[in-house]
């Protein structure tokens, strides 16, 4: 039988070796991992990197308003620039997610760091450029994908070997979900009012994104690189066996799409709406209706921990309804264009964000055996990352519809997914079987 036939997640043949040191799921030490006694704060290194590159990616969103202003772009050709990062990360989850399965975590991150670099650079030279823009915008999404697949691996394996299995995904949510609150506050601020708003936020990035690239140079492997005599085919390794899980079919892909889509709604499309209302500083409120909705989405992360259970989709579930309500309220921004309405749309909009990424997360690394771990990230990563399109259909269909009109069309939608994820509120539970992680 195939792991979609059993609802349990096939074991990869690939790597048993690697199960040797700490339980993915329980944290359990063996000898091994005793021995080399990895410092509980190495996580923080892993981080700290993908903190910085979540600033990159995060710190053009603000400034779409600014490039309606300056490089006089259409709505609908900043959305487009918007997602184009879509573009870079989508590979690079797929590809790198699997391939540090094969070669260990640190040779597909370490070039998440000069990627972001080059990003931010290209943006902050070609601020009239589509292309220039576009490249750039790639270039950080292939950065940021790698930190995502590969980073929130690292974090995850990390954390289980020194005893904390459940902070992984927490941990790793947060850093992602802080990197892109203060990407896109300062980026934002400077923008409104420093010197070379177009390039001065990118300077800067470029800056902090250098020394997170050496600081995570010291952070053991948790996954070393198989032996040659023990790898199987470049197309097995991209292969991820744990996709056919019922449970990921039947509550991590309702979900996950949701994750950015929600964000995208709260700080690409309303600012884009409330341009007119922004009191003289539309950038400024650009940027404030993110660092709202990150922030009410970071608070909801560092609470997830008491909604997140093994036993049933209750995270998820309790995110679609945010979701459901945040949809609502967003359609009614969109209507009346009221400050007050629109910051608590984003706001619950931004809860409903935080609290799905951490579910989706811990349902994956609940399903996913250590062979398959980064490949199950990364392919959970990129549904989610679909999302990042909605402000691109969204302004593409606005010539037919009116944007309350295609909010309340999206709480239909979310209504679907919630009731999707409840039937499948205990179906298929993984057994709990984790694996193990080796530091080196």
């Amino acid at each position: 039988m195939t792991a979609a036939s059993t609802g349990t997640a096939a074991p990869s043949g690939r790597g048993a070796a690697s199960r040797t040191a700490a339980d993915t799921t329980t944290g359990t030490p063996t000898t091994a991992g005793r021995e080399a006694a990895p410092d509980p704060r190495a996580w923080l290194r892993v981080g700290a990197l993908m903190f910085a590159v979540a600033w990159g990616g995060n710190e053009f969103t603000p400034l779409l308003v600014m490039y309606r202003q300056v490089s006089h772009l259409s709505a609908l050709t900043v959305n487009v620039l918007l997602a184009a990062y879509v573009l870079g990360i989508v590979p690079a989850l797929l590809v790198g997610g699997p391939l540090s399965d094969r070669f260990g975590r640190r040779p597909l991150l370490l070039p998440a760091a000069p990627l972001g670099i080059a990003g931010s650079l290209v943006l902050a030279l070609g601020p009239a450029s589509v292309p220039a823009l576009a490249a750039g915008r790639v270039l950080s999404g292939l950065a940021l994908g790698l930190v995502m697949a590969v980073g929130t691996t690292w974090v995850a394996e990390l954390c289980a070997a020194t005893g904390s299995p459940q902070a992984g995904a927490r941990r790793a949510s947060l850093a992602l979900t802080l990197g892109f609150l203060l990407g896109a506050g300062v980026a934002g601020a400077l923008a409104q009012w420093g010197p070379w708003r177009t390039g001065t936020p990118y300077l800067l990035h470029a800056a902090v994104t250098v020394v997170a690239g050496l600081a995570v140079l010291a952070v053991p492997e948790t996954h070393p690189a198989r032996p040659r005599g023990d790898r199987t085919g470049l197309r097995d390794d991209l292969r991820v066996p744990a996709v056919g899980h019922r449970r990921f079919l039947r509550v991590v892909l309702p979900l996950a799409p949701w994750v950015f889509g929600a964000v995208g709604s709260a700080y690409a499309v309303l600012p884009g709406l409330m341009r007119e209302h922004a009191g003289g500083v539309p950038i400024a409120f650009s940027a404030l209706l993110t660092v709202v909705t990150l922030a009410v989405g970071f608070a909801v992360q560092s609470l997830a921990r008491l909604i997140d259970t093994r036993h049933s989709a209750r995270a998820s579930v309790a995110a679609l309804a945010i979701l459901v309500v945040g949809m609502a309220l967003a359609a009614w921004a969109a209507a009346t264009l009221a400050l007050p309405v629109v910051l608590l749309a984003a706001a619950v909009l931004g809860a409903g964000y935080g609290l799905a990424l951490v579910a989706g997360l811990s349902e994956v690394q609940r399903i996913a055996t250590p062979d398959d771990l980064a490949g199950l990230t990364a392919v959970y990563y990129s549904a989610a990352y679909l999302g990042f399109f909605v402000p691109a259909v969204l302004a593409w269909l606005s010539t037919r519809w009116a944007y309350p009109e295609m909010f309340l069309a999206g709480l239909g939608v979310a209504a679907v997914c919630l009731v999707v994820v409840a039937t499948a509120w205990r179906a298929h539970l993984p057994a709990g079987d984790g694996g193990t992680v080796r530091i080196r």
